[in-house]
């Protein structure tokens, strides 16, 4: 008898080429998608409270940033009613070309657009007629934010369009979260950089600017249009018989009343938002932390390299220890590490050596807690399909960018208060700094926010049921039931 062929087929080759090339894509997309978050999350404010209102009197600039972060936290917090009834748009959405595709190209483009628009200060108009600058600012804003949401539902929705196995699904949110690493803390490492030296190309000077920002801007749209261009040409959704023969998805209360009664889904949710909020409260107030403390704003970009290096050594690792270890052992590991990082701001703040190490154990597990709240999130699309008949792929996966835009609108307005109650704002030193003034940032940056950590952890440990095996067995009662019927 001759020797068995054991060579790869031409299909299987076209296979492993295919998830491959769709791997990179997927990954490359949330590098831009990450640097644009954290630019409107983060830097949007910092922005807001050194540079917008420069040419403003003091007092009224005082006024005005107040009223600007104000704005944004309501904004954003409003705007998470709409999160639902946009993944309902994106689950309703049947095109040639997938369900979620369209969405990253529309999303990506308008909010790359509108980004730099704000951090033009809407073409100098803030210097013009703030009144009307305000009145502008809040449409531009709105919009902004349904569009970005509408990139970033649609690109963690595809997941479980990608796969229905759960650790294939952790093998693209591991390279997700990868790409999403490099491009958020990368953000981190260039953003003082990059504004110092447009800054000085346009103004002579060696310090922030108006136009130094705007430049920022446009580097990070310019990433943006980019990566949504990867996801949108360089993936491609399968076809498998649940979503196939899912029922149709509803109108938009369908898309409240399938988180409502999902309740996997809302105690995942309530434990991400802990973490998330209590993430950003600290990595908001970062700089402020180097520039009026340590007296040492150039020192800043090792926040950025720690963070890259524990997400380009973390990412990887998820889905190899996650076949050895449970995820919810990797979650609650995660909140230690993070504990112990505080516990370390804590000590002595004013030490770089002690605050670089605490950054080492603030950053290292959030790549673990993050994915596996978005694997618990989409695992919990199958949970609700089988408790409710209903497959809601993006509406489900809605509530994740949802409650990073609420963490998102708590750090805005802790950072904008921070700044004010401190008085780290506009020219502001650290030979200004009072002792409470430095007392005030360390409770709202370290003692509130590890208070919150704890809790999250707590939450997840009492109450998150759904672990990788019970996910297996769903799968397996919902294709009896689909076959069956």
């Amino acid at each position: 008898m001759g020797e068995p062929n054991t060579a790869p087929t031409a299909a299987q080759q076209s296979g492993t080429k295919s998830t491959l090339t769709s791997r990179i894509a997927y990954a490359f997309g949330n590098v831009g998608q990450s640097a644009f978050y954290n630019a409107l999350s983060t830097y949007f404010i910092v922005y807001v409270t050194s540079s917008l209102f420069s040419g403003v009197d003091k007092a009224l600039a005082t006024k005005l940033i107040g009223i600007i972060t104000g704005l944004v936290v309501v904004i954003r917090i409003a705007e998470i009613f709409i999160d639902p009834l946009l993944g309902n748009i994106v689950d309703n959405t049947n095109t040639k070309w997938g369900r979620f595709k369209p969405w990253q190209l529309i999303g990506g483009t308008v909010s790359a657009v509108l980004l730099v628009l704000v951090y033009t200060g809407l073409f100098g108009l803030v210097n013009v007629n703030t009144t009307l600058f305000i009145v502008l600012f809040v449409i531009t804003f709105i919009v902004l934010d349904v569009f970005y949401s509408l990139r970033d539902i649609s690109f963690w929705g595809m997941i479980p369009a990608l796969s229905n196995d759960s650790h294939e699904r952790s093998t693209y949110t591991a390279l997700g979260s990868f790409g999403g690493s490099i491009g958020y803390n990368g953000l981190t490492i260039v953003v003082i950089p990059i504004v110092t030296f447009f800054s000085y190309v346009f103004t002579g000077k060696h310090q922030e600017s108006q136009s130094g920002w705007t430049c920022f801007a446009i580097i990070v749209a310019i990433l943006g249009v980019l990566t949504v261009c990867s996801v949108a040409f360089g993936t491609k959704e399968s076809t498998s018989s649940l979503r196939a023969k899912a029922e149709e998805n509803g109108g938009p209360l369908a898309a409240f009343k399938a988180i409502a009664q999902n309740d996997q889904l809302l105690w995942v949710a309530l434990s991400y938002l802990l973490y998330a909020i209590a993430n950003v409260a600290t990595t908001g107030v970062l700089m402020y932390l180097f520039k009026f403390i340590l007296d040492n704003s150039a020192a800043y970009s090792v926040v950025g390299v720690v963070s890259v290096v524990a997400g380009i050594v973390m990412a990887p690792l998820y889905p190899v220890l996650n076949r050895r270890i449970p995820r919810r052992y990797l979650y609650l590991g995660g909140m230690v590490l993070m504990v112990i990082g505080y516990l370390l701001f804590i000590i002595n703040p004013t030490s770089l050596p002690v605050v670089t190490v605490g950054l080492v154990f603030f950053y290292l597990p959030q790549t673990f807690i993050q994915m596996t709240a978005i694997l618990s999130l989409t695992d919990s699309i199958e949970y609700g399909q089988l408790k409710n008949g209903k497959r809601n792929e993006a509406v489900t996966l809605s509530v994740r960018p949802m409650l990073d835009k609420i963490a998102g609108a708590c750090s805005n307005g802790i950072v904008g208060a921070v700044a004010i109650a401190a008085g780290m704002i506009g020219n502001a030193t650290a030979a200004d700094m009072t002792a409470a003034n430095i007392r005030t940032f360390e409770i709202c940056a370290f003692y509130v926010p590890l208070a919150v950590i704890i809790l999250s952890g707590v939450v997840f440990l009492l109450k998150v049921k759904i672990t990788e095996k019970m996910h297996a067995e769903i799968v397996e009662k919902l294709e009896a039931q689909l076959n069956e019927g």
